[in-house]
């Protein structure tokens, strides 16, 4: 070869280089950024996002397609397809040949590159479209490998209708994903991209499997002729093409997180999300309007998200299907109590027996009240937890500190959002601060997880966020006794509680609106949310009778496995307790223990009862005796010598609740005359007058229900009458309270101040 005619073919060249660099191939398109599918962790679609023409195209890489598909569709197209450069040039010379003999295109002679470069740009059936996409495919195949282009055809290929690619074809026609594609199958749908629309199995069942038989028939040599045989046996069935949509608001989360990923792998589990969204359906007929529900479940080992409904009925507007509530933030109610105590037994505050007092208290004005509207005296920290009593909270919140139980809350990871300029108060425990569902799910596992709570991880590759919330002893001891009510109830039910395996607690905000259940098991965390997004009351509506029957279904369909033997960490040990003391059985006097319990301790310390808050001096102490009498006397008025005797106070607001043999054990005799009539000898200042105690009232004939005039002497600023334990009614010292009473029976009726004076009488109503 000449000079001039190397230089001539290198100026050629790089005439043909900067062509290339100046007009690349349009490779960018095969990401199709505006179609996006979403994905559950065994790939089945969650919710697809059709492009901006509505297209559906499901990406997919070669691994995850049946190699059944990539033979049949290589043996039908383009069986040189790993060893040309992009153009099979004696295909080409075979195709011209037939369109100069017939007149006609009879066949097309395109390579698979070919294919690909007509897919990412259309060009116009004619010789210079046909020359287009020749150098197109040239261009691909010097910047793409084999297994890319590929790759672009398994997503791109039109496959009838609004669907593009085989994964999109094959979940749409078939049901199952492209990777589980028998022979038939994949002939059936290799052969789509020929004509999509004449050949769509559900519209034309005949021609399609026509079709896949010339691909059958195309395949012999390749495959062994049993198995072409029997899938020309296979009918060819199709379903109706719909657009998958499982948890379509947590797919529409997810693509706001990625919105340029066409492919977006979750953590979810297509099953248990099925089931999910099937339980909240079963509900949707007994939910009165507006209502909807929220429900989340994560894996407690990696935090992954395993189903996630933020709405009852996606395409129930009127239950504002499209609002998240897993996301939003609303009152927890009492969801917030099992950190409390958890927090308060790592703090040295309780053991899981602490005694605690649920009556009628004054915490500088803040007078919380029960849900059922009733007091029950003297409970412990196990009972309070279990029965969610809003006093012994609030008292165990006062001693902790409600500005220190929000930080250690948010140091655990839990966002508490309060009403805006308003700091930590007493009302936190009750609800008087925002959470959303998500939060809550990831910080109740941390009773599953020795204490330590997580943020729930959407994705795979999403990093694993931690945080300690309690020790492992006290999350232990709090899932013990959310579980089966701890050790007393333990042996009082047979285990009964503790063989369910499941830990969780209910919490309902003020006036009814929002209902909450959250609990654990060995495998799961989960938790559900009912009640109106837009605020409104939903009067009867509670954790307890709503949430928790949701819940427990929840549970039974998706961990019905027994739980595994746990076993208390090093920290925690059972031992007796003494009421009213809270210390150790084996290092109090018998006389001092007035009753026993069996308790979770945490590093062998059993802190006492919380002091007094209606009056000072020790719970323990030593009062004084006449010798003769037996009655209380005082040394400075006593006539006679005096007898020491130990004594074991229960704190003052509990003394009216006492029954009548503990109240003989654990109050103090009558003081003797002399000590009566001294300075500061009388008994409380509180009396109630009208009744006698073992009074018996009768209701004239069939006249209307007795109506009682209750009256009380002496008490200080406000009096508070109770009957029965269940609080009737406040009024100002020194005016009556009038009660109705509708049904007859037996009443205890109990007047006490703030200061904790009391008094109680017993009478019967006929």
């Amino acid at each position: 070869m000449s000079r001039r005619a190397r230089l001539w073919l290198a100026a050629l060249l790089a005439l043909l280089l900067l062509a290339d660099q100046l007009f690349p191939p349009p490779l960018q398109g095969h990401k199709a950024p505006q179609a996006q599918v979403v994905l559950a962790r065994d790939g089945t679609p969650l919710r697809a996002f059709p492009d901006r023409e509505h297209i559906w195209r499901h990406p997919v890489r070669l691994e995850e397609v049946s190699p059944h598909y990539i033979e049949a569709l290589i043996g039908f197209e383009d069986r040189a397809f790993w060893w040309h450069p992009g153009v099979n040039p004696w295909a080409l010379l075979r195709a011209g040949v037939l369109w100069l003999q017939n007149g006609r295109i009879v066949s097309g002679g395109s390579t698979l590159t070919m294919q690909v470069a007509r897919l990412l740009e259309p060009t116009p059936r004619t010789p210079a479209g046909k020359l287009r996409q020749i150098v197109r495919a040239l261009q691909i195949e010097l910047r793409c490998s084999k297994r890319e282009i590929l790759e672009i055809h398994l997503r791109l290929a039109p496959m009838g209708g609004v669907l593009e690619g085989v994964e999109a074809a094959s979940r749409a026609y078939l049901g199952k994903p492209a990777q589980r594609l028998s022979e038939s199958e994949a002939a059936l749908l290799a052969a789509l991209p020929q004509a999509p629309s004449l050949l769509r199995p559900d519209r034309h069942p005949e021609r399609a499997r026509a079709a896949r038989d010339k691909v059958l028939q195309r395949m012999a040599g390749r495959w062994p002729a049993s198995t072409i045989a029997d899938a020309r046996q296979e009918p060819v069935i199709a379903q109706p093409v719909r657009e998958p949509l499982l948890a379509p608001l947590f797919a529409e989360r997810m693509r706001r997180l990625q919105p340029h990923a066409a492919r977006i792998e979750s953590t979810l589990d297509a099953a248990m999300q099925q089931m999910v969204e099937q339980i909240l359906a079963t509900r949707l007929g007994i939910l009165p309007p507006r209502v909807s529900m929220a429900a989340l479940v994560i894996d407690n080992e990696t935090l992954e998200v395993r189903a996630y409904a933020g709405s009852a009925d996606f395409s129930d507007s009127e239950r504002f299907a499209h609002v998240d509530m897993v996301q939003a933030a609303r009152s927890p109610g009492s969801a917030l109590k099992p950190f409390l105590y958890g927090l308060a037994l790592d703090e040295g505050l309780i053991h899981s027996e602490s005694l605690l007092a649920d009556v009628p208290q004054s915490f500088a004005g803040y007078q919380p009240g029960n849900f059922q509207a009733s007091f029950s005296g003297p409970v412990g920290a196990s009972e309070a937890l279990q029965r969610s009593l809003n006093v012994p909270a609030v008292e165990v919140l006062e001693r902790l500190g409600p500005q220190r139980f929000v930080s250690l809350l948010r140091r655990g990871g839990l966002r508490l959002e309060l009403p805006p300029g308003a700091t930590a108060n007493l009302s936190v425990i009750l609800g008087g601060a925002a959470v959303n569902l998500e939060g809550l799910v990831g910080a109740y596992s941390a009773l599953a997880r020795a204490g330590v709570s997580g943020q729930p991880r959407y994705l795979a590759e999403s990093p694993l966020v931690e945080s300690r919330m309690l020790s492992a002893g006290a999350a232990f001891i709090i899932r013990d006794v959310l579980e089966s009510g701890g050790p007393v109830a333990r042996m009082v039910d047979g285990g009964i509680g503790s063989r369910r395996g499941i830990a969780w607690k209910t919490g309902t905000s003020f006036g009814f609106r929002d209902a909450w259940a959250v609990g654990v098991s060995d495998r799961h965390t989960a938790g559900v949310w009912v009640g109106r997004p837009d605020g409104t009351p939903n009067p009867g509506f509670f954790g307890a009778n709503i949430a928790a029957p949701l819940l427990v279904d929840i549970f039974a369909a998706i961990d019905d496995s027994p739980p595994a033997t746990r076993m208390p960490p090093a920290e925690v040990s059972s031992t007796r307790i003494c009421w009213p003391l809270g210390t150790r059985s084996e290092g109090t006097p018998v006389p001092l223990c007035h009753q026993q319990r069996t308790a979770w301790i945490l590093n062998d310390t059993a802190p006492p009862t919380f002091p007094d808050r209606l009056r000072t001096g020790p719970a323990r102490h030593t009062d004084y005796r006449d010798p003769a009498t037996g009655q209380r006397v005082r040394p400075g008025c006593a006539r006679g010598g005096t007898r020491a005797v130990e004594m074991a106070r229960w704190p003052a607001a509990l003394e009216p609740w006492l029954d009548p043999a503990l109240r003989v054990r654990a109050l103090p005799p009558p003081w003797t005359a002399a000590c009566s009539a001294s300075d500061g000898g009388s008994g409380s200042g509180l009396r109630i007058v009208g009744l006698s105690n073992g009074e018996t009232i009768r209701r004239a004939g069939d006249g209307p229900p007795v109506k009682l005039r209750l009256e009380a002497r002496g008490g200080e600023q406000e009096l508070i009458w109770l009957l029965n334990g269940r609080q009737i009614g406040r009024v100002p010292a020194g005016q009556p309270l009038t009660w109705s009473f509708a049904e007859q029976g037996s009443f205890q009726v109990t007047v006490m101040d703030h200061a904790g004076q009391h008094d109680r009488v017993e009478i019967s109503v006929r």
